[in-house]
């Protein structure tokens, strides 16, 4: 398949190098933001595989004076941020290179904003006007490479990095960590394996579809989500079935940078569960989005009937209203092989209402549909647990 007519240079939300084989825009990306010597920001098992070498290559070959840190966990936390700064100013680097799924492009984020500042990570969590701050001049450029379709963080002006002193995934922000140049390459995605695939997939879909629910008046962020989602329906099933369908690859890049971009409208009760979950049991963020999706729906249900209708009218779906959607949502996830409950991911039942707290003054609560309170997100979360559809 032709897939010419998919390369494409956007500035939307920030600047998007669309399309197969625009890797090779690395070291030109790199320059054009004034790196002379990038720090290349990845997880241990990417810093292992090829893409990461022929990176590095790419830019030494270039005359750049590439650097590599790796030592990343799958959710970031606060040291692995503040080694990552040390590896920045030992090695003399001037820019970062985010590349990678979420937890490498959050900690990238972090990096290059931790470079200039002399307070410490959690004074910048996102609380009030702590963004303020910022030391802007002091922060690094960054590029950012998503090597999975679920985050957006590529296109994200946060970062979420776990604190593993008190047991809680706290939210860095500021305007200026949107990288300034995003490089969508879905040959770089192809390796992807399935599940991994559908887990962050449906990530992506629950960006979209929390910020679609969201109470928030952002029309531009609600048509994004909707078709974000549509994206998702037509091509997570065949990214996850044939991992080598770059056209579906690429389309779920672009659905996912959707999400996160519609995501400005704010989230909702599924990331409100599944920061403390994935804080708490260091589980897969994307997964447990997927997991907990039709609980929450469910919950949601009686303040988000108008939406799913015209959410089920766009999306074509057999059955309309709020039932069609759910049905969708949930044969979705079985077709993807995606388990029903929590408990079936390693989640117990020892920490029910330490969750519902937590999920409670989680920032991703305030803009779901309808204020919950930490009984009713316990209680979800024994739904969830147990799968009590």
């Amino acid at each position: 398949m032709d897939l010419s007519h998919f390369r494409m240079n956007w500035n939307y939300p920030t600047s998007v190098r669309v399309g197969a084989g625009r890797i090779a825009d690395l070291d030109a990306a790199c320059r054009e933001l004034g790196m002379r010597a990038p720090l290349l920001v990845t997880d241990p098992g990417l810093a292992a595989m090829p893409m990461i070498d022929a990176a590095l290559r790419q830019c030494r070959d270039s005359g750049l004076k590439a650097g590599l840190f790796h030592q990343i966990k799958g959710n970031p936390t606060g040291p692995n941020v503040m080694d990552g700064v040390a590896a920045f100013k030992a090695g003399g680097h001037d820019g970062v290179i985010a590349y990678g799924g979420g937890s490498a492009l959050d900690a990238g984020k972090a990096i290059a904003l931790m470079v200039g500042q002399d307070r410490p990570l959690w004074d910048f969590e996102d609380v009030g006007d702590n963004a303020s701050r910022v030391n802007v001049a002091g922060m690094a450029p960054v590029v950012a490479v998503p090597t999975t379709a679920g985050t957006g963080s590529e296109v994200g002006r946060a970062a979420v990095i776990t604190d593993d002193q008190a047991h809680v995934k706290r939210i860095i922000f500021h305007a200026r960590m949107l990288p300034a140049i995003v490089i969508l390459d879905p040959e770089l995605t192809v390796g992807l394996p399935p599940k991994i695939t559908a887990a962050t997939g449906m990530d992506a879909l629950s960006h979209s579809l929390e910020a679609y629910c969201s109470p928030l008046y952002h029309p531009m962020a609600e048509g994004i989500a909707l078709e974000g989602m549509r994206l998702v329906k037509d091509y997570l099933p065949r990214a996850t079935a044939k991992g080598s369908d770059v056209e579906a690859r690429l389309q779920m890049l672009v659905a996912s940078s959707m999400g996160a971009t519609a995501f400005q409208r704010g989230l909702g009760a599924m990331h409100a569960l599944a920061h403390p979950l994935g804080a708490l049991y260091d589980a897969h963020h994307g997964l447990l989005n997927a997991v907990l999706m039709p609980y929450v729906l469910q919950a949601n249900r009686a303040h988000i009937e108008g939406p799913m209708a015209r959410l089920a009218r766009y999306l074509g779906l057999s059955k309309a209203g709020f039932a069609g959607v759910l049905d969708w949502v949930v044969n979705l996830r079985s077709e993807l092989d995606i388990p029903h409950s929590l408990g079936e991911i390693g989640i117990d039942d020892a920490r029910i209402e330490q969750v519902g707290r937590m999920a409670e003054v989680d920032p991703s609560a305030g803009t779901n549909p309808v204020p919950y309170d930490a009984q009713t997100y316990s209680r979800i979360f024994e739904k969830a647990l147990h799968g009590r559809l």
